[in-house]
């Protein structure tokens, strides 16, 4: 149940003149936005990679192939279908056309460990997984511990010009692996040339305001991932917020996708929204700053949605001043706080608008931003709400809303408690786990709110701000690491008798991770921190492995044995004598 924004809040009186306060969202699948661009700019490039040009027309053409083989191949309407690659023509391919059948895409960091894999296709129930083929070998053994009965495999040259791809891998720049055919094992591209572009009418079995287009993987309190339902309503609707926001203009913007499709930031605010708003959509693999600073200025890039870490690779990178970036026109900065000197370096260098805005995955992710407009943004704050999306600020223990701060310097106790949101972007709950819906999704005055967990207040003006997060997330890089996940790890060496995890901020990469260990009275000076390092680069994605491991004779905890994270914490900042 979604209930309009009262029109008395006090944030639409710093909407710029060209932004609404509500929108109009259709009820339509996520890939009838493709399918809407591909009739009103089929010869305009939709994605352009590594020097590949991929029109609306054609884009479209190959979700209808894929779409079809999968319907042929088995895949039924609400089946689920993983996705691990990275960006790539193949990946929105794989995407647009697992929903065109009618499918829930999962999709997998191709960083994962093969038991973060298992964990996630376990979970979803998936059958089918579309996956590169450098990285099956790693995960073959763990697929077959899964219900998946069909995986398709592509090389990340496949969607390359023919001399690039052949040079490329003859030269080993296209990492490639060789896969035997056999029952079960399929590649993408003989698929698109097999099956005529003929897809199955599901628009009769697909409710796109109730059923879930996606399932994307987030943390919570007890650290293991949960799936978020986030319906084609929820993603459309997000995508056109945030088009609303930055001012694209469709059918004329370029966007570089360089955030990755996996994760929910980059699929909304690049892949949707850019197909959203009919924009060439500029796609690299990975970051690596000269590449992006070389593809900005040769395609004439005008957003440039990113994290804080990308913009200061950009603004420190030793040939900024050798590329013109002035093209650039603006960018949200998300998935975590946007220091104010990154943000002037980076704007005085392109002449761009970076702003920092907030979301969380339950969101589809974007709640709020800052105006794109230098005079109206405030310094430490996340923003005001996007256009149809309340937001306040609740008491923690009870569900009452809290008056705002007439200071934002200076909150009182009494204006301080958890963020929460509601607006037509908020999920439907989380797969399989009622209990967690409950405690997550709450109805106050009729409305249905979203707890983010994150511990806030907002000024009188509606400008909100995050003080901790209330889940001891750590942002690493902008990637969210649980500390728990981490912590189950450690605890399946059998040498570690207790452990904990937390982040140390550090203003180059957000935060690094740091791991303390008790060990087990037997082990003590016989097992080392790098044999535990090993142990956790064996079971996490990189971004999860901690820097540091010390060992301890106990870590704190309170009587009833809770362990006291924000302790470590403290003790670690005072020592090192950095700022939290």
């Amino acid at each position: 149940m979604h209930v309009g924004v009262p029109p008395d809040r006090p944030w639409f009186k710093f909407y710029l003149p060209d932004v609404p306060k509500e929108i109009e969202i259709p009820q339509i699948r996520i890939d009838e936005l493709l399918k809407e661009a591909a009739k009103e700019f089929p010869d305009k490039v939709a994605i352009h990679f590594l020097g590949k040009d991929i029109t609306y027309r054609e884009l479209d053409e190959l979700v209808d192939r894929f779409a079809t083989a999968l319907a042929d191949l088995g895949v039924k309407p609400k089946d689920r279908v993983a996705i691990m690659l990275p960006n790539c023509p193949q990946f929105a391919i794989a995407y647009y056309g697992a929903l065109r059948a009618g499918a829930t895409v999962t999709t997998l960091n191709p960083l994962y460990s093969p038991r973060e894999v298992e964990f996630q296709l376990n979970d979803s129930g998936a059958e089918t997984i579309v996956i590169l083929d450098v990285l099956y070998g790693r995960v073959k053994d763990t697929i077959e511990k899964t219900k998946v009965k069909r995986i398709i495999v592509t090389n990340l040259g496949d969607f390359l010009p023919t001399a690039k791809r052949v040079l490329g891998k003859f030269f080993k720049k296209i990492p490639t692996a060789k896969i035997e055919p056999k029952e079960g094992i399929y590649f993408m591209l003989d698929l698109l040339k097999k099956y005529a572009p003929n897809p199955p009418d599901v628009s009769g079995q697909i409710n796109p305001k109730e059923d879930a287009a996606v399932l994307l993987y987030t943390g919570g309190t007890t650290g293991l991932p949960k799936g978020a339902m986030l319906t084609h309503y929820n993603m459309v609707a997000n995508a056109l917020q945030c088009n609303a926001w930055i001012g694209g203009k469709k059918g004329v913007e370029t966007v570089l996708a360089v955030l990755p499709w996996y994760h929910s930031y980059g699929q909304t605010v690049t892949l949707n929204g850019g197909v959203a708003m009919s924009a060439k959509i500029v796609v690299l693999p990975r970051f690596d700053a000269e590449e992006v600073m070389k593809e900005i200025e040769k395609h004439q890039v005008t957003l440039f949605p990113a994290v804080a870490t990308i913009y200061n690779a950009i603004n420190n990178h030793p040939k900024v001043t050798k590329y013109n970036l002035k093209s650039l026109k603006a960018g949200i900065s998300g998935a975590g706080p946007l220091p104010k000197a990154i943000q002037e370096t980076f704007e005085k260098l392109t002449g761009a608008i970076i702003c920092e805005g907030y979301g969380l995955t339950e969101a589809s992710p974007v709640t709020h931003c800052n105006p794109l407009d230098p005079k109206l943004r405030k310094v430490g704050s996340i923003g005001v709400p996007f256009p149809n999306t309340d937001a306040g600020i609740m008491h923690l223990e009870k569900p009452e809303f809290l008056p705002p701060a007439e200071d934002p310097n200076n909150p009182k106790d009494e204006n301080i408690g958890e963020l929460v949101v509601s607006g037509p972007q908020v999920m439907k709950g989380y797969w399989n786990r009622p209990e967690e819906t409950k405690e997550t999704l709450i109805e106050v005055d009729g409305k249905i709110w979203l707890r983010t967990g994150d511990i806030g207040y907002m000024d009188k003006d509606g400008y909100f701000y995050v003080l901790d997060r209330k889940k001891e997330l750590i942002k690493y890089k902008g990637w969210s690491v649980y500390p728990r996940e981490i912590e189950e790890v450690l605890f399946k060496h059998p040498a570690v008798k207790d452990a904990a995890v937390i982040g140390v901020p550090d203003p180059a990469v957000g935060e690094w991770i740091k791991a303390f260990v008790v060990l087990k009275e037997e082990y003590k000076g016989k097992v080392t921190t790098e044999e535990l390092l090993e142990h956790c680069k064996k079971n996490l994605a990189p971004y999860k492995v901690p820097k540091e491991i010390e060992i301890r004779d106990e870590l704190p905890r309170t009587i009833v044995g809770k362990l006291l994270r924000r302790v470590l914490r403290e003790e670690e900042i005072k020592k090192r004598g950095i700022a939290a």
